[in-house]
């Protein structure tokens, strides 16, 4: 029913320079209204960011897609997500091949998204807690992605990074951001990219903006 508007997504988002095949493959795949609110879903395959409740958010595609070009994985790969959401951005990285691991603050939204990667069969390792202090206890990580603005890039999360590893991030004030993609080179050194006008909502934390 919506392999074709799912193949027009995917000619948009090679229109606006994703080039990474996996990538669009993934984008291929993966059943984007199947992470939405029902009432949503004739909405799912336009390429506009949608709310899920709890004032979040499930990403644009572009973003999506733009993020885990960035983070130029490999399959079999060891990723953490700080901001499961939807579940749509680790579901496509499941696709993809990868290990994902994934933290949620909003525990209503995490239970919900836990019970909906147990339906699709997907494996999928989520907790409920602080996504800016990261997951020690499985690092290091070859990428970690953050779908959530920061002020300032957390100090916990690039320590948690595997050396040759690449974080993919928002970074600026609640308004608008730029996205930095940090490459650790070694033990003290990242090598940082950077992109303009990304727009998500807040990273909230330890090591993020503080809740009011």
């Amino acid at each position: 029913m919506h392999e074709k508007s799912r193949q027009e997504l995917v000619n948009g988002l090679m229109s606006k320079g994703i080039t990474d095949p996996e990538v669009l493959k993934a984008i291929n795949n993966v059943e984007r209204h199947k992470f939405l609110p029902k009432a949503l879903e004739f909405h799912a395959y336009k390429d506009i960011a949608l709310p899920i409740g709890c004032e979040q958010t499930i990403s644009q595609p572009y973003t999506v897609a733009f993020m885990t070009q960035e983070l130029q994985l490999k399959e079999g790969q060891k990723v953490l997500e700080i901001g499961t959401g939807s579940g749509y951005q680790a579901a496509i990285l499941t696709n993809m091949g990868m290990k994902v691991y994934t933290i949620e603050r909003q525990h209503d939204i995490y239970s919900l998204t836990r019970k909906l990667f147990d339906e699709l069969g997907l494996r999928i390792y989520a907790k409920y807690g602080d996504g800016t202090i990261g997951w020690s206890e499985f690092a290091p990580y070859d990428g970690i992605i953050v779908t959530a603005a920061s002020p300032d890039v957390p100090k916990s999360l690039k320590s948690q990074l595997a050396i040759g590893g690449r974080l993919v991030i928002p970074v600026g004030n609640k308004s608008t951001q730029t996205m930095k993609t940090l490459l650790r080179v070694d033990r003290e050194e990242y090598q940082v990219k950077e992109h303009s006008a990304f727009t998500f909502v807040p990273l909230i934390g330890r090591e993020g903006w503080k809740e009011k």
